[in-house]
């Protein structure tokens, strides 16, 4: 397929990292941002799917993309990123990050405190070492955009939903703090809770479930970009779908 004609490109020539790149909306995502002219970094554990991923974007005529295989909670590999992409374009303008785990549904008292450990790390504390690692990337850009997807569990404090919930709580507090001290800066930081659709997670969480009945990823990426476009304005905000 040809790629489209630059006049139609959004994010042409943007830097864009998607982690949890590998499936579900961060690869709807990531698909997207190509497709319109973006420079994607693509974050996740699984090569094999990132590789997919490669092929999906190139097929449909997108930038050809960067693989970054590797798991967010090794946080030495995501201080390298931020080193990696400053060498490489000096800046940063996009930020996605759709990576969760959603751990054990069960009563808090019956996790297991390594699992407890695993969900906070990826959840939560991968997330704000991404704050760290590339927001002096975002900071160099002419609009720096972040996005962070959460969840209504976190909000609600569901029952069973353990250290997910809590982790997403604590994310939706991380952003709005973020998003607090880059106020005066170019940099816009937003949260997105796109409500429920078909993803692995989902399956884990509602094994029986029909995952037709559930929106496709694909379906969901607009708002998202629009949030992501060097012209939106929207700082600190929770945009929910659904």
């Amino acid at each position: 397929m040809s790629p489209p004609s630059s006049t139609t490109l959004r994010f042409q020539g943007r830097i864009a990292v998607v982690a949890g790149a590998s499936r579900g909306l961060g690869a709807a995502v990531a698909k997207r941002l190509a497709e319109q002219g973006a420079h994607v970094v693509l974050v996740a554990r699984t090569q094999g799917a990132l590789e997919a991923l490669d092929d999906a974007i190139r097929k449909s005529g997108g930038e050809k993309p960067v693989l970054a295989p590797f798991d967010l909670t090794d946080f030495a590999r995501v201080d390298l990123l931020g080193q990696a992409l400053h060498q490489r374009f000096g800046k940063l303008d996009i930020l996605f990050s759709a990576a969760a785990m959603l751990g054990t549904l069960s009563p808090l008292g019956h996790i297991e405190p390594e699992l407890w450990g695993k969900v906070i790390a990826t959840n939560l504390t991968a997330q704000w070492r991404l704050i760290r690692s590339l927001d002096p990337l975002l900071r160099l850009s002419d609009a720096g955009r972040a996005v962070f997807v959460t969840s209504a569990e976190g909000r609600d404090a569901t029952a069973y939903w353990g250290g997910y919930a809590v982790a997403k709580s604590g994310l939706e507090t991380l952003v709005r703090v973020y998003a607090a001290e880059v106020a005066h800066t170019k940099v816009r930081v937003n949260l997105v809770d796109p409500g429920p659709f078909r993803s692995r997670l989902r399956a884990q969480a509602f094994p029986g479930e029909n995952p037709g009945a559930l929106p496709d990823p694909a379906s969901l990426c607009d708002p998202i970009l629009d949030l992501l476009d060097a012209a939106s304005a929207k700082h600190g905000q929770l945009v929910t779908g659904g």
